[in-house]
């Protein structure tokens, strides 16, 4: 008999998932041929390296990097990683990975936390061979330095222009242009504004007045469609419109990332009288605010229930409004209790919402592993298709690569003279066609991907459920956690919408029904 060693035996070499990060132009022409350009590299990088194959590559926008947020591209990369999809990341800079420090090095400890190595070509920092966190603030920092030192320059000349009364919005208000830097009156905007006063001093509530400039279809500005109760209740505050301006009712924050913020105090206001032309009269805005006012006293014991916002009406889609009534407290579709709809009338008890809640969560704890688990074991199947998806994707890269190339190739045969104007622009229009069409493609691709965020969910919901025992009192901390909004379908039935997609409709007791609405 023959023994074989092996221990002897050459070791296939273990196979690294790479990912590949960058930022392209936000130029649209230069976007095609930059992206292009990166695939092109990362797939010579993966032939040159064969330990590795690469997973994909994930592109940005040239957008300004202060704010991980607006990154779709990084988000999808971090969410890859944190489903295992990938062993090591590759990005060309630290400042093409991210200009905030602070966000870098949550992004780091994310990836080390994944067991996800990341390798800064330009610095050289592999952070599998050192302590990368040291060395990556400190390029990570001047980048940071350069987007702070700009937002403070531009910070000092709105703060001296405010201090002088001479700062003025880039954006007028609805019933103003900016006319030579000074507001004028847009008279067919004002009187829109003057009525929308009267109308609210009448007693006709916010929600109502927009139905009103609605069904006259009033138009509006910047391409908005609609009037909403938030865009009454913005002209019935803006002191603009009796001739005064508050400044620095917002400010920007001085360390990246850079957001704007509402100033409660943080900030020096600066209060300018007569700033500009006056749209209402002051006793009008005046007895505006003090009616205002009143009715927020009136109302604001509302908005300290769980149900606030949650409840909503299936005909028109309104959240409901409490009632205290002898007592008891009902909720109503908000419309319908201001006249400003049609809907069927609704009306449901507080706690009536609660047992019913209740009554659906112990059914949906006992019947767990039928439907969640069978749910999460369904998708789980389909999610075997994943492989297919990654390689389609890829083959989708490469035509795009391919048509770019075929693009650069025909604007220079246009540049150098060797195609005419009309040639150039139908060819040209050929390929970018085809080019958006596989882009069209890539995106559904990528959506499949989005099962993966939908069992991870489920699961989590699942493992939510599994701590929850049957026939225990009301948990608010279960209700926040698993409910994102109740359809009232009528006085006798409520549909749960769960995170996860799931709904469940559940009858209410009969004890707690409302008999008419």
């Amino acid at each position: 008999m023959t023994v074989t060693d092996i221990s002897r035996e050459p070791q296939k070499p273990e196979i690294i998932r790479l990912a590949a990060y960058c930022r392209v132009s936000s130029k649209s022409a230069d976007q095609l041929h930059s992206f292009a350009a990166q695939i092109h590299y990362y797939k010579d990088y993966e032939r040159k390296n064969p330990q590795y194959k690469l997973v994909d590559v994930y592109a940005d926008e040239g957008l300004s990097g202060t704010d991980m947020k607006k990154r779709d591209e990084q988000n999808r990369l971090i969410r890859d990683c944190k489903l295992g999809k990938i062993d090591r990341v590759i990005t060309k800079s630290v400042s093409r990975f991210a200009r905030n420090t602070q966000e870098l090095l949550v992004a780091l400890r994310t990836f080390k936390e994944l067991g996800v190595s990341i390798y800064f070509e330009e610095q050289g920092i592999d952070s599998d061979k050192m302590n990368m966190e040291m060395l990556v603030t400190f390029p990570g920092m001047a980048a940071q330095q350069e987007s702070v030192n700009i937002s403070d320059h531009l910070r000092r000349s709105y703060q001296m222009r405010m201090e002088s009364g001479e700062f003025n919005c880039c954006a007028p208000a609805y019933g103003y242009d900016l006319v030579d830097g000074q507001l004028v009156v847009k008279e067919d905007e004002a009187a829109v504004i003057r009525r929308i006063f009267d109308l609210y001093l009448q007693g006709i509530g916010k929600q109502n007045i927009a139905n009103i400039l609605n069904a006259e279809s009033v138009p509006r500005r910047y391409g908005q469609q609609k009037w909403h109760h938030t865009t009454i209740d913005y002209v019935i505050k803006n002191e603009r419109y009796m001739g005064d301006a508050l400044l620095q009712k917002e400010y920007t924050t001085e360390t990246l990332p850079f957001r704007k913020k509402r100033n409660h105090g943080e900030k020096m206001q600066y209060y300018v009288e007569n700033s500009n032309p006056a749209i209402v009269s002051r006793e009008v805005f005046q007895a505006a605010q003090k009616l205002q006012e009143f009715r927020i006293t009136v109302t604001r014991r509302e908005h300290n229930s769980i149900l606030s916002g949650i409840l909503r009406c299936p005909d028109c889609g309104s959240t409901f409004r409490r009632q205290l009534l002898r007592g008891t407290v009902y909720w109503m579709c908000s419309d319908k209790a201001a006249g400003a709809t049609n809907c069927k009338s609704r009306r449901v008890r507080e706690n009536a919402v609660v047992d019913t809640f209740c009554l659906m969560t112990d059914k949906l704890v006992s019947h767990r592993q039928d439907l969640l688990g069978t749910l999460i074991h369904q998708l789980e199947m389909m999610q075997n298709r994943g492989s297919e998806s990654q390689e389609k994707i890829r083959q989708i890269d490469k035509q795009i690569a391919d048509l770019s190339a075929q693009n650069l190739v025909v604007a220079r045969l246009h540049t150098n003279g060797v195609l005419n104007a009309t040639d150039f622009a139908a060819q040209s229009s050929v390929i970018s066609n085809r080019i958006n069409a596989l882009r069209l493609d890539r995106k559904k691709a990528l959506a499949e991907d989005e099962d993966d965020e939908l069992i991870y969910t489920l699961k989590s919901l699942n493992d939510t459920l599994a701590r929850y025992v049957p026939g225990t009192p009301f948990s608010q901390a279960l209700f926040d956690e698993i409910i994102q909004s109740i359809t009232v379908v009528d006085n006798s039935k409520l549909t749960f919408h769960l995170v996860g997609g799931l709904a469940f409709t559940e009858l209410i007791p009969e004890n707690v029904r409302c008999k008419t609405a």
